[in-house]
């Protein structure tokens, strides 16, 4: 016995038979999204388990900077800790090694009376100075925890503001002529930076760049402070001073004057002429006073005394104490 079927019913039978496979592929997705999930959150209470037990430090400012003589904060957060009293130590880190700022519980070294301890473990200086300029490490020790020690470093720049730099200015100079002008700042931080100003006129570094030195030939050097003229005109003479700066702020030298001459050539001349005269006259005079014997006198000396004749019957010995002559025997008649 054989069992027909219409062609539609036929068409439903073949769908429905090749959808029955499809029942185990949400089954097999179910079963990976579960594992996922445990795996996921397996990890998470790990991590979490692992931050209970250990340590964690951060900043919120790794590189801090402030001025001179202001306050600055080195914050040192502790982000996670099991330890009720953990041990909190600061070192400075400078090229002869590291020295403690903070040892058990008390502020000590360069610090000591300008810096204190905000809970947790942040050092605030009140009073920053020069050679607070340095890199510090936060330390903590959590004998309690699984990780029972963590650090961090911070750079911290304490700038200073520029002193009045030293300025060389040439007093006068001759047309034509090189001319150096210098200017020295040492104690600001970091390295001042210069500026040279003519006539209360800010000097370009390149000549060309402006107008009213576009003639002027001279080199400025913006780290050394040095202002050098190739060749002098009179233009270039004036009231010069120097301006040291760097982010702190920056301090001036007094203006001084340089004044621009001419060389006189026919001065120069008239004057080696009159000299040249004067050496003449003056040899001419020498020679006529050797002439005329005035540098040859002659003085009658012991030396030059002439023994006379022995016609009185008397003889003369010189002798060297007395300096004269005595008879050496006496009259014969």
């Amino acid at each position: 016995m054989s069992l027909s079927l219409s062609p539609s019913a036929s068409k439903r039978f073949r769908s429905v038979a090749h959808e029955q496979p499809s029942h185990t592929e949400p089954r097999i997705d179910s079963k990976m999204a579960k594992t996922r999930l445990v795996s996921l959150l397996t990890l998470l209470a790990s991590h979490c388990w692992f931050n209970a037990l250990a340590v964690v430090l951060k900043t919120d400012n790794a590189s801090p900077w402030t001025d001179e003589f202001d306050k600055i904060e080195l914050s040192c957060l502790i982000e996670s800790i099991s330890t009720a009293a953990p041990r909190i130590e600061w070192k400075k880190i400078t090229d002869e090694g590291p020295s403690y700022v903070y040892f058990d519980k008390k502020i000590s070294g360069d610090l000591e009376n300008r810096a204190v301890i905000r809970e947790p473990a942040t050092l605030l200086i009140t009073n920053a100075t020069r050679s607070d300029t340095a890199r510090y490490r936060c330390e903590v020790t959590a004998a309690d925890d699984q990780k029972s020690f963590d650090e961090i470093v911070i750079d911290l720049v304490v700038r200073v503001k520029p002193v009045v730099p030293k300025c060389s200015v040439p007093k006068s100079v001759p047309v034509g002529k090189s001319a150096e002008l210098s200017c020295l700042e040492e104690e600001g931080f970091p390295k001042s930076q210069y500026l040279w100003f003519k006539n209360r006129e800010e000097i370009p570094d390149d000549p060309k760049t402006s107008f009213k030195f576009f003639n002027s030939s001279y080199m400025l050097n913006a780290e050394t402070g040095t202002l050098k003229f190739i060749a002098v005109r009179k233009e270039d003479a004036g009231d010069y001073y120097c301006r040291a700066k760097n982010d702190a702020g920056y301090a001036e030298c007094p203006a001084q004057k340089m004044e621009v001459y001419d060389i006189d050539v026919v001065g120069i001349v008239l004057g080696v002429l009159v000299v040249i005269v004067v050496l003449v006259c003056i040899t001419v005079g020498i020679c006529c006073a050797y002439k005329r014997g005035f540098f040859s006198s002659q003085k009658q000396t012991g030396n030059n005394y002439k023994v006379p004749a022995k016609g009185d019957g008397v003889d003369y010995v010189r002798t060297e104490d007395e300096g004269d002559f005595r008879h050496k025997s006496s009259f014969v008649i």
